[in-house]
């Protein structure tokens, strides 16, 4: 893990700077994920990254908690939601693991893992606690860069690029693994629905059965 922490830090101010690569997109993903949201709502944001999604969907619950490895993207979302006045989002250092207990089982309304299940180590484990920490009813929202749909070799390109430092650590897998996946970790009501993306992107809603 210490090899993607020292990534993603060396990568945050880059990061912060880069424009959306596709707002249409991003924006449809936002309307979706708002849609299922109540203002009541706590809802975690796992792979925060500089906290753009949490930032958008303040408005629109009680509160937000932000979740990454990075210490400085974590940084760069504090001072973003000073700097945007928002005081109901939350962002925390921590890998999303195990030992992370910060909240207990069935106690959060929504889950987002935007651009984190291809880089987690465990993605069964990943899933089965989001799935626990639920509440019955409550949302998951996901997307996934899914690099399985392509000829690409991405596996040895990956391998290469991490040796050389310009990649972190990245599973290789299709739209059709991750959604059953998704449906062991006991998920129900899961779609694919359409955000205008490239094809490797799966965008995922899923709900934990009440």
């Amino acid at each position: 893990m210490g090899t993607d922490v020292a990534f993603w830090n060396n990568l945050a101010e880059t990061y912060a700077r880069k424009p959306v690569e596709n707002p249409s997109a991003f924006d449809r993903k936002i309307e979706i994920t708002k849609a299922r949201m109540r203002p009541g709502d706590v809802v975690l944001d796992i792979g925060c990254g500089t906290g753009s999604l949490a930032l958008r969907l303040a408005p629109f619950a009680a509160q937000i908690y932000g979740l990454d490895i990075s210490t400085e993207m974590v940084r760069i979302a504090n001072d973003k939601a000073r700097t945007q006045g928002v005081d109901n989002v939350s962002f925390q250092v921590s890998p999303f693991d195990p030992s992370w207990t910060a909240f207990e089982p069935e106690s959060l309304d929504g889950i987002c893992a935007y651009s984190l299940l291809h880089l987690v180590e465990d993605r069964t484990a990943a899933l089965d606690q989001i799935y626990r920490l639920l509440k019955p009813g409550g949302f998951f929202i996901s997307s996934t860069a899914c690099l399985g749909e392509t000829w690409v070799p991405y596996r040895p390109l990956l391998t290469v690029m991490r040796w050389l430092g310009k990649a972190p650590r990245a599973a290789v897998i299709s739209k059709q693994t991750l959604a059953a996946e998704v449906q062991r970790a006991g998920f129900v009501d899961i779609s694919q629905p359409e955000i205008g993306a490239a094809a490797t992107t799966c965008f995922m809603v899923a709900a934990k059965g009440s």
